[in-house]
């Protein structure tokens, strides 16, 4: 614990209280920097707070009251965050979106509250809300960030974000006591956030996070060793995401986090090599393509370095691979390390931004096997955490010694956890929410006598490891009746960096089969260095030699099935499942009914004994038109 601890969380603060605390003792350390142009641009706790008051105070001044919202909209900008940290001193919801959601996914956020604003990043988000306007949303003021472009609009209630903070300067010297008004104003009851549940059997449902709750769910995080004080962030997951705003917002604020706000989406990489995090969440596509950028790079290096990768890195895999197994001998020989240290291991790290890591996660669903021995035989003690939009994103981790690959550790200081007879993990803590916003019907289905019934199945391990299966409902059982979890299996289909997506199926029938999406990246990039010619996507897919490629990821993972749970047969599809069709939710969580019925000919062919299957496929293009595309499709054996 470093000297300049700040005092326990209680549990009856607020977010305001908490940015107060920081502005008084610690204003002069970094709050957040942003890039831009190249540049880092920095602002410390006593500036941070100042901009958050008067934004607050600006959007009081615009009208802005209690249980009304305003949409965020835009990639992770110091702005939009002070945005939300302000909704929080009116009592207002923050309601942040998805940078790829489409005018049907807002008109639906829009319908189920008051929305009186918008604040967002740049001209393209700013037409959104224009387009919401014309759709009838009633949205009286949108605040931008970025003025690019937007000089010559002239639409009612457009303001900048400076121009909302003289608003919110020019309220405060009016009126002295505004803003001990609005520090106070808020209590732990009240709303921090506004967000959605995934939406993968319909519509999105509302989830109002508390105060108490994101920061309640904080302080777990801390006491359970998720996070220490001060630590360096990356803010680049999605602030529609429950665990950007759990970590880039509520820990951030609660226990004095450095967050760094990458120029784009696109710099990601490069921006963290610079920053060097000490907390780095990510879900596991993230890793394994952080894994598949150093293998490229390895690949394209000199025999000398590719001697020497192989020789430190593959034993020191073999060694990880010991310890995961509880095999004897897990160590690696100190010497060894220190030299791999040297000479690979360390400039690895350095050259990715993964030097500092104390503090290294993943989450969102299971990671492979490969990927997650990878990095701990880099050094980086990558764990696994359990959370939910409704719990405030933290419920169970990893601690750094104890990992295993099948459990996501154990309950969090603060949570409860115990299972049903039908196998369903419940918790109650005090991160979790009040129930869906205007649901009572899915509140009373999910909150029954303070406990949260997750929706997930798992089990607890003798030694209090959490086991987490998948979802409940998905729970099916085959033509013999045996139970299995489809994204049990998909997920383990996944581990393979050559499959970016996949479905299925078997419910009700006698055997097993699946639809693959393979990844692009990847699969490319082996393409082009073995020697295999492709036009597109769609003609990747069907190459035989890729062929062989998901026979191996199918073949490892029936390895791990009992035999009535094998997969038989699969189908590699012509494209990926998409949001924008609804195939997936914005986290890529899959839609199954919606599946099921777009490839119902492709399932029927799976299990009729067919070679191939044509399909066509709609295309929607960026102009709006809408084209087919015809594609003949081989149906393979496992």
């Amino acid at each position: 614990m470093l000297d300049n601890a700040a005092p326990a969380i209680t549990g009856d603060e607020t977010l305001a209280t908490l940015l107060v605390r920081n502005a008084t003792q610690y204003g002069s350390e970094i709050a957040m920097r942003e890039k831009a142009r190249g540049i880092w641009q920095e602002m410390n706790w006593a500036d941070y707070t100042q901009e958050v008051i008067h934004c607050a105070a600006g959007l009081d001044a615009l009208g802005i009251r209690p249980e009304q919202a305003m949409l965020i909209l835009g990639d992770n900008r110091i702005r939009l965050y002070a945005g939300m940290a302000a909704m929080g001193l009116l009592r207002a919801y923050a309601m942040p979106t998805y940078t790829g959601a489409t005018l049907e996914e807002l008109q639906h956020f829009v319908g189920e509250v008051p929305v009186a604003a918008a604040l967002a990043e740049d001209q393209e988000q700013v037409d959104k809300v224009l387009d919401l306007r014309q759709a009838g949303a009633d949205i009286a003021h949108i605040i931008y960030d970025q003025d690019r472009g937007l000089t010559d609009y002239d639409a009612p209630g457009l303001l900048s974000w400076e121009g909302l903070l003289e608003k919110g300067a020019a309220a405060l010297a009016a009126d002295p006591d505004l803003r001990d008004r609005l520090i106070n104003a808020s209590g732990p009851d009240d709303p921090a956030v506004f967000m959605h549940s995934s939406g993968t059997t319909g519509k999105p449902k509302g989830i109002v996070l508390s105060q108490k709750n994101v920061i309640s769910a904080a302080r777990n995080g801390h006491a359970g060793g998720a996070f220490n004080e001060n630590e360096e962030v990356l803010a680049y997951l999605p602030m529609a995401w429950v665990g950007d705003y759990a970590l880039t917002v509520a820990a951030a604020i609660a226990y004095r986090f450095t967050v760094n706000v990458p120029e784009r989406q696109e710099t990601v990489l490069r921006d963290m090599c610079e920053t060097a995090p000490t907390f780095y969440l990510a879900a596991p596509r993230s890793w394994d393509n952080i894994l598949t950028t150093i293998q490229v790079g390895i690949e394209n290096s000199t025999w000398l370095k590719k001697k020497l990768y192989h020789f430190f890195m593959d034993r020191a895999v073999a060694a990880e691979r010991r310890k995961l197994n509880d095999k004897s001998g897990g160590a690696m020989e100190p010497l060894m390390r220190l030299f791999g240290e040297w000479i690979i291991f360390g400039p690895i790290k350095d050259q990715f931004g993964l030097s500092h890591l104390d503090n290294a996660f993943t989450g969102g669903e299971a990671i492979g096997e490969d990927t997650f021995v990878f990095y701990r035989a880099l050094g980086i003690k990558l764990r696994q955490l359990y959370g939910q939009t409704e719990n405030s994103a933290f419920n169970a981790i990893q601690a750094p010694d104890e990992v295993n690959l099948h459990t996501v550790g154990r309950p969090l200081p603060g949570v409860e956890v115990k299972i049903t007879e039908d196998g369903e993990i419940l918790l109650k803590a005090d991160s979790v929410f009040a129930g869906y916003h205007n649901n009572p019907k899915a509140t009373a289905e999910t909150l029954k006598d303070g406990w949260i019934y997750s929706g997930d199945a798992g089990y607890l391990e003798d030694n209090g490891q959490l086991v987490v299966l998948g979802r409940l409902s998905e729970v099916v059982y085959t033509a013999g009746g045996e139970r299995y979890v489809p994204n049990y299996i998909e997920n383990r289909l996944k581990f393979s960096p050559y499959i970016k997506d996949a479905a299925v199926v078997g419910a009700g029938r006698d055997q097993l089969t699946a639809m693959v999406c393979v990844d692009a990246e990847a699969v490319g990039h082996w393409a082009e260095v073995h020697g295999v010619p492709y036009v597109s996507y769609a003609d990747l897919s069907q190459r035989p030699e890729v062929a062989e490629l998901l026979n191996e990821a199918f073949a490892r993972v029936n390895k791990a099935l009992q035999e009535p749970l094998q997969l038989h047969r699969y189908v590699s599809l012509h494209k990926e499942f998409d949001p924008d069709d609804g195939e997936i939710t914005r986290t890529r969580k899959l839609r199954r009914k919606v599946v099921e019925e777009r490839y119902a000919n492709v399932i029927a062919a799976l299990y009729d004994g067919s070679e191939q299957v044509h399909v066509q496929a709609i295309v929607a293009y960026e102009t709006g038109e809408k084209g087919v595309v015809e594609r003949t499709l081989a149906i393979r054996k496992v």
